[in-house]
């Protein structure tokens, strides 16, 4: 499954990729470009301070893009699924709940075991909103590289699938005492 990420007010039907002129006036935005500025423009939590997911979702769902497309998923077979700002808001939600229901704050990583679909974006932005950290493992890893990966990250939650965690996981647990 791919899953492509949509930007507030375009279409996610189709991807364009469309080659930027050489002449682009990268020079002037470099001489006049603020990082001060930058961040001033960005959309800050309701009780102040700055977060990601808050940016990439609530921010567009506060703005009126709740009912846009932000993430379409094409799966091998060929089946496409659309999810929405607010649909990923929600799910985000409830993933940050969920983290600190299980007594993660700042600071506390979760990582993933999945490939490209909509449970790495949302477990992804959901651990930002919970003020986490994440990290991403690739599936192809085998046991050992995973291994190392969750003990050298102090992860103390891992994110997979039923049958990746059988195959590279499950054989781990016992060297994995944070998780």
């Amino acid at each position: 499954e791919v899953c492509l990420l949509a930007g507030a007010g375009w279409e996610a039907e189709s991807v364009v990729i469309a080659m930027v002129p050489e002449q682009f006036a990268y020079d002037r935005i470099r001489e006049t470009f603020s990082w001060e500025q930058a961040q001033a423009q960005l959309p800050r939590l309701p009780r102040g301070g700055l977060n990601i997911a808050h940016v990439a979702l609530d921010a567009q769902v506060l703005a009126g893009h709740g009912d846009e497309v932000a993430l379409v998923c094409v799966a091998e077979n060929g089946d496409v699924t659309r999810h929405t700002y607010a649909d990923l808001s929600r799910a985000t939600a409830r993933f940050a709940h969920l983290l600190a229901e299980l007594g993660l704050g700042p600071g506390d990583r979760v990582m993933t075991l999945l490939g490209r679909q909509v449970e790495q974006y949302v477990a992804a932005l959901g651990t930002l909103k919970n003020r986490s950290v994440f990290s991403p493992l690739f599936s192809s890893f085998g046991p050992e590289p995973i291994r190392q990966r969750l003990l050298l990250g102090e992860a103390k939650v891992l994110v997979t699938t039923p049958s990746l965690y059988r195959r590279k996981v499950a054989a781990l647990r016992p060297d994995l005492p944070a998780l």
